[in-house]
């Protein structure tokens, strides 16, 4: 059970920084880039349901594939690439397949986004190693 708390205090500690970076990029940085790019298929109000799901979803993924894996390991930065590669991925299946299907989708903005999501992988996936690494079994 105990080995259960550290994973579930990784788990809290991914999600925190997903959502803190990622609400600062969205919500200030990079919403007029996405208004620009995609303003016309974007909703009036984001849909919570889905992007709660989204969020516990992804931050187990990076659990999962990139945290877990290098518990044992010392330091955070093969955490670090694994999640970066992970969230690069990720990332690339929606935007790809967004430039494959949907007609005047901005391949910048699809660069831009794929980027990011390896950058905010890296450091929410960081912070639940630093975490994991601290808790106690």
């Amino acid at each position: 059970m105990p080995a259960l708390k550290k994973y579930l205090a990784a788990y809290l500690a991914t999600i925190v920084v997903l959502l803190v970076l990622d609400g600062l990029w969205l919500g200030l940085l990079a919403m007029p880039l996405y208004q620009q790019g995609i303003g016309h298929l974007m909703a009036a109000q984001p849909n919570f349901v889905a992007a709660v799901a989204f969020y516990l979803v992804y931050a187990a993924g990076l659990l999962v594939f990139a945290v877990a894996p290098r518990a044992a390991q010392p330091g955070w930065h093969s955490t670090a690439l694994a999640a970066a590669f992970f969230g690069c991925v990720a990332y690339a299946t929606y935007d790809l397949s967004n430039l494959a299907t949907l007609r005047d989708w901005p391949v910048g903005l699809s660069l831009l986004d794929i980027l990011w999501g390896s950058l905010l992988s890296a450091a929410a996936a960081t912070a639940g190693k630093r975490v994991l690494g601290r808790s106690k079994a």
